[in-house]
This record gives C-alpha cells, structure tokens and sequence, in this order.
C-alpha cells in the first residue's frame, strides 16, 4: 500500500507531531517515521512545506501564515495588522488548496508603552479583521497562549483568562485557541478543570513534559493519560499535537511512547462511555 492509500483507524481524536521539535530531520523523513508510527499529521509548517504531509497519508495540522513572532511581532500591535493581513491573504488560499483548517497566530511581547488591556483591543481589533478571510478558507485561527515564567519573558499573551477573553469579544468561529499543555502547566497548573471550564475555546492542543519541554513520559509532572481523558470527554475531536524536544537516542522513541499513551487514555475514556450507555 503507498502512503497515499494508507487509511488510518477511526479515532475522535488525531494525534501529530509539531515540526521544530524533530527539526534535526528532513520534512519527508520525519512525515515517514510519524506515518509509521500511526500519526495522523505534522504540526505548525511555512507555506513551501504545506504539501509534503500528504504524500505519506498525512495532514499538515497546523499552518504558520504569518500572524506573528513570539519574541517580537505580534498582534497586540497595531502597527504589524497591515502586514498581517497581507500575509493571511497571501497564505490562506495556500492553506486551503493543502486542505488546512487550523493557523496559528501569536500576540507578541509586553512593552512599558503597551498595557495588557490595550494589547488585549489591539488583539481583538487584529483577530476580527482576520476572521472574515479566515471564515472564506475554512480556516481557523489560533492564538497561543504561552509561559512568560520560563520560555518567553514578557509574552503577553500568558494567562487563559487573557487569552478567552480576547477570543470572546472577537466572536468568530474561525477564532479559537491553541491550548499548549505544556505552557500552562508551566504558567498555571490547573490543566484538567481549565479544560473542562474552557472546552468550546480549545480548537488544538499540544503536548510537552514539565520540567524541560522533553518526553511526556513518568519521568514529568503531568499526567497525560488522565488529561486526554478529559479532552475526549469534552467532545473535542482535532488535533493533540506532541512538542517535545526528545532526549532519547532514537528520538522517535519518546514519540512512538506519546502516540501510545495518547491511544490508551481514548480506549479507556471510549469504554467507560460504552460501559455507561449501556
């Protein structure tokens, strides 16, 4: 069978790997190795890789279109809006010719001339600009939150109250979040009560073991398998993308282990639904 007949099984959930983190690897090689694992995507490529997911079966999950630069540009300035429309108008008929659904966008830095509130309606002003190209691409738009506490100083988009909030005043169903376990574990805790609380806001999830961003293995504090739980109980049916940095000598071994982990949490979660409908 070549990959573009491969037809994984059925699942409610579609796990896949974010590209920066196996970066060590050709794009093709990688979509390889994920395809064998039983993958069903790779996360967060530019536009010249769009296409390279499908010739091994898989998806591209998450497109990066140009809305933003955690470490300097992002949409809580009004300044970069022009340009970030320019690109989402270049890059969303790409999205949607590789049959992409989901983008990421990110809200840049806090400064001692901007105010989270103000970064806040400068957001919300960008994302409701975006979200009618978004709607005509059948694209949703995601804005990370991410940790200010360790990885990105001065991120200002680093709570999930912030986060929702801004999502909210934009009202668009092409308008969500990317919620990245890791990120708020790091900022926050709390993770599985969060979910719950802020389901229909969840449009992707992305993994990662605390400390260190590595295997999401026993070795780290979250417990995965219970958070997965959570997830499919919710209703949510896209895509949990794995971005660890593997520390492992094959480093598809700590991946291999997360797709298994990630399958054995939604069999457990699906039979306790049969067990309870009967």
């Amino acid at each position: 069978m070549s990959y573009n007949e491969r037809q994984p099984p059925h699942r409610e959930i579609r796990q896949s790997v974010v590209r920066w983190t196996f970066q060590q690897f050709q794009l093709d090689e990688l979509c390889r190795r994920a395809a064998e694992i039983g993958l069903d995507g790779i996360d967060v490529l530019v536009p010249n890789e769009y296409e390279v997911p499908s010739r091994y079966g898989l998806q591209c999950s998450m497109a990066y279109v140009g809305l933003g630069d955690n470490k300097a540009v992002g949409i809580n300035r009004t300044e970069h809006h022009d340009g970030f429309e320019a690109a989402f108008r270049k890059n969303a008929p790409l999205a949607q010719r590789a049959g992409i659904t989901s983008a990421i966008a990110l809200c840049g830095p806090r400064s001692t001339d901007l105010s989270d509130e103000m970064g806040a309606a400068n957001s919300i002003a960008c994302l409701k600009r975006l979200a009618p190209i978004a709607a005509d691409y059948g694209v949703t738009i995601c804005l990370e939150p991410q940790n200010s506490k360790r990885d990105h100083p001065g991120y200002m988009c680093d709570r999930i109250t912030w986060a929702v909030n801004v999502c909210e005043e934009v009202g668009s169903p092409n308008v969500k979040l990317l919620f990245d376990l890791y990120h708020a574990q790091v900022m926050e805790g709390d993770l599985m009560e969060t979910i719950r609380a802020n389901a229909p806001w969840f449009h992707h999830y992305h993994t990662g073991g605390v400390p260190g961003r590595h295997e999401i293995d026993d070795t780290q504090e979250i417990n995965y398998r219970a958070v997965l739980k959570t997830i499919l109980a919710t209703g949510f049916t896209g895509f949990v993308a794995h971005e660890f940095i593997p520390t492992t000598e094959d480093p598809f071994d700590g991946l291999k282990n997360a797709y298994q982990i990630c399958n054995r949490a939604l069999s457990e979660e699906e039979r306790t639904r049969v067990a309870v409908s009967h």
